[in-house]
């Protein structure tokens, strides 16, 4: 695959209006524009237009991927898609609209490019979702993750934000199984959403479980979250429709390992705590 011109970072443009973000991106006109660095796996920035509207986005062709030893099955774009069809069934849109399609390089995930905001304190900024600190606990409004090493001997508690957004997306990688869950991958939108991208390394049938967002680990789960586990084992059934899609997109194991990580979420009532056969934070963080 010949490489296209470098993009130095994922500076997101737009949001979603006008035509459908699913029909725009399943059936626009995909032009490549870029290559976004710092990648393991060709990640292509692009325009697509369709029916006179143009909006940016992600393209990850298949034939870009790197083979994992413990994913041998299926294709990361695949694991993509369908870490959006879980999404929307919980109603949280946590996972910005994600198509599997054909493009300049063949079939791969197309994701709708979103608008982020930066940590900061300026007015019109986003808070910080993540900081590290130097105490042994974390101030009001936070919440531990562990001690890291910041160089020459020192170390720094990892805290991230008591914040209702992070902790459904702590509840949506605890079902998808989310082995990458790295600050990077948190979008802030100037909407108030905040949206998590980059789930190629998900739904295992092995515990992979590993997350910046452990501050909730062993606490009681919400009601709110309570409620939508029910509505998802339901809709895992086998012969509904979500259950259906998601069978076109990863294996048989795989489907009843997702059942039974919702099944086990409802039956203890708590977020999970690490497993201690995998490392519980990815490396890098960020």
């Amino acid at each position: 695959m010949p490489a296209p011109e470098r993009i130095p970072s994922r500076s997101v443009i737009g949001s979603p209006a006008g035509t459908d973000p699913l029909t725009l991106l399943a059936e626009g006109e995909l032009t490549v524009l870029g290559q976004v660095g710092g990648a393991s796996n060709a990640v292509l920035y692009c325009k697509v237009a369709y029916g006179g509207e143009e909006r940016t986005c992600v393209y990850k062709p298949v034939a870009g991927e790197q083979p994992l030893w413990d994913f041998p099955d299926g294709t990361l774009a695949q694991r993509e898609v369908a870490a959006y069809e879980i999404s929307e069934a919980t109603g949280w849109g946590l996972v910005p609209p994600t198509v599997l399609r054909d493009g300049p390089y063949g079939q791969g995930m197309c994701q709708l490019w979103i608008e982020a905001v930066t940590g900061g304190t300026s007015e019109g900024e986003e808070p910080s979702l993540l900081a590290l600190v130097e105490a042994e606990e974390p101030g009001d409004g936070w919440k531990a993750v562990g001690f890291a090493e910041v160089g020459e001997g020192k170390t720094a508690l990892l805290v991230h934000a008591d914040d209702p957004r992070l902790r459904r997306l702590a509840v949506l990688d605890a079902v998808i199984n989310n082995g990458d869950r790295k600050g990077g991958h948190l979008l802030p939108a100037p909407d108030g959403r905040l949206y998590g991208i980059d789930h190629g390394v998900t739904f295992n049938a092995d515990d992979k479980l590993r997350t910046l967002l452990w501050g909730w680990a062993g606490e009681p789960l919400t009601a709110e979250s309570v409620e939508v586990l029910g509505r998802l084992a339901a809709e895992l059934t086998p012969g509904k429709s979500l259950a259906t899609r998601l069978g076109e997109l990863i294996t048989v194991a795989e489907l009843d390992a997702l059942r039974g990580r919702v099944g086990d979420l409802l039956a203890t009532g708590r977020h999970p705590q690490p497993s201690g056969e995998w490392p519980a934070i990815p490396w890098p963080p960020v």
